[in-house]
């Protein structure tokens, strides 16, 4: 609607824009809402006054990625109480746990030989400090031994050295590249070549005696300078970083593209040779936290309507879309309730969890901790797979819930609820997200699921999932439709009943693991 618009000379015009261009925007929506001063209230605030972008600039540009157990991830756990409080909303830091305490510094990899580059590169997270040493030393690939003992016969070969324990891709353009241009025959045979390769790479690494979780603690004790991987999520320029093994010495991530150049010069016998420094601290075992806040029923306020996203992240890129963007999505709903909604009748909670990315670790502990309220949980909302607007809803497996999500989600506006499509009675989710944590229990937890934006490929856990990728017009869809959701789940007048469908199995309930990554 911006487009349209031109003329910005008068300080009248200036002033009524985004009450204008909310109205408008708003105009687009459901008429049957007119009603609801509530739902109309919610839709103009954000379509005219979404702080969206604000909070997103402070928390993935000004804070960045939060890898539990970091500085950062406690600092944006502060960052967000202090954040709802600024609304008037009572919120609360909750220990669940501990974790290795650690923190990312600088990074400098380039290759000194045969010529100067410098590489494209992220240490892996937990990965040992240099201190303020620089290491620079030849690179090797590793070999394609006969079995363990030849490879035994090989290790001492490593000493000094960067080892590379990755496959070279045979190409570093995404499938869809070469769908669009590639001759059949041509992509045919790259796949086929690919499949080959990666089954050889896999039969490697399985005859050195190792895996790839134990083989890089093998090549340090064996003396090895650092550990060189690329773990392409095939998509241009983009990597998986997760985390490292080491112990001793830095495993770093190079992008294909300089990974590939330092594997074929090795290959051919050019011996390159690169410098790598990098820094990172060990800070002990610090606490770990779920943020939790609050808007108090006032007739029901011993039952539960909850908001839910995990709050932690990988910290290749800033965790913009995993999971900033649904961490951001609940926070915007509840300042939407609390400005529009103060007094609901049942207590509305948001829940951004810890540790999700190590497996559900905040939200399975909220649930071991906190039976009163998950027993008396109306519904629960999680948002968790990108910046996409929601287009899935699924009731779980519960008989019922498809009688109080349709009752609900008919106070949505058109334009939002007619690209959703529901799934009756659906499966029960065993893990994925956080919501998986309150299903596991009989608790009506259910996931809000977006279009993907190339999730998967490029923002899941790489080093590109950061503020640029943000949909903010879907965002903007996504907290209206968890505001209104909660809204409606608190007014409903019935408490839901959650009987799981006959002939499905359901996922077992996993405890929370209370102390982490201090085995690594």
């Amino acid at each position: 609607m911006k487009h349209i618009y031109h003329y910005t000379g008068s300080s009248l015009w200036s002033k009524a824009r985004p009450f204008v261009l909310g109205m408008l925007l708003c105009s687009g929506m459901a008429s049957a809402q007119s009603n609801n001063p509530v739902i109309n209230s919610i839709m103009t605030e954000e379509t005219s006054n979404s702080q969206l972008e604000k909070m997103a600039h402070e928390l993935f540009d000004g804070i960045g990625p939060r890898l539990v157990g970091t500085p950062q991830m406690k600092q944006a756990n502060d960052w967000a109480v202090a954040k709802y409080k600024s609304w008037d909303i009572p919120a609360k830091n909750e220990k669940w746990g501990e974790w290795r305490g650690w923190e990312r510094g600088i990074s400098h990899i380039d290759m000194v030989s045969p010529r100067v580059k410098s590489l494209e590169g992220t240490q892996l997270a937990w990965s040992p400090g240099m201190g303020k040493k620089t290491t620079t030393a030849e690179v090797i690939i590793l070999p394609d031994v006969a079995d363990s003992v030849a490879f035994q016969q090989w290790l001492p070969n490593v000493k000094g050295k960067f080892v590379m324990i990755s496959m070279l891709q045979p190409t570093g353009r995404p499938d869809y590249n070469w769908q669009e241009f590639a001759l059949k025959e041509s992509f045919d045979k790259m796949k086929a070549d690919r499949t080959a390769q990666t089954d050889a790479w896999k039969k490697r690494i399985s005859k050195t005696g190792f895996t790839n979780k134990t083989l890089p603690v093998a090549l340090e004790n064996a003396g090895a300078a650092g550990i060189l991987t690329n773990n392409w999520s095939a998509g241009f320029g983009v990597d998986k970083i997760f985390a490292a093994y080491t112990k001793i010495v830095p495993t770093v991530d190079i992008s294909l593209e300089d990974y590939g150049m330092l594997y074929r010069l090795s290959e051919s016998g050019n011996k390159p040779v690169i410098s790598i420094h990098c820094e990172s601290k060990e800070l002990g075992v610090v606490p770990t936290f779920n943020t939790i806040a609050e808007i108090k029923g006032i007739e029901k306020p011993d039952e539960y309507v909850m908001l839910s996203a995990h709050f932690d992240s990988w910290d290749g890129g800033t965790g913009a879309t995993d999971n900033g963007t649904g961490t951001l999505t609940m926070m915007e709903a509840m300042r939407l309730l609390k400005k529009f909604y103060p007094h609901p009748k049942r207590t509305i909670l948001v829940g951004h969890w810890g540790s999700e990315e190590e497996g559900l670790n905040g939200s399975r502990a909220f649930v071991e901790d906190h039976p009163e309220i998950v027993s008396k949980l109306q519904a629960l909302f999680n948002q968790d797979n990108g910046t996409g607007r929601v287009v899935n809803l699924t009731g779980q497996g519960f008989v019922e819930a498809k009688d109080y999500l349709s009752r609900w989600l008919a106070a949505v506006p058109d334009t939002i609820k007619n690209r959703i499509k529901t799934n009756f009675p659906g499966q029960p989710g065993g893990g994925g997200s956080d919501f998986a944590s309150f299903v596991a229990v009989g608790a009506p937890g259910f996931s809000l699921s977006s279009l993907n934006w190339s999730y998967g490929a490029y923002t899941w856990h790489t080093n590109r999932d950061t503020y640029d990728k943000v949909i903010f017009d879907d965002l903007k869809n996504n907290a209206i439709l968890a505001a209104i959701m909660a809204y409606m789940a608190s007014e409903d007048p019935q408490k839901t009943v959650n009987t799981k469908t006959e002939g499905i199995k359901w996922p077992a309930q996993i405890k929370a693991t209370r102390r982490g990554g201090l085995d690594k």
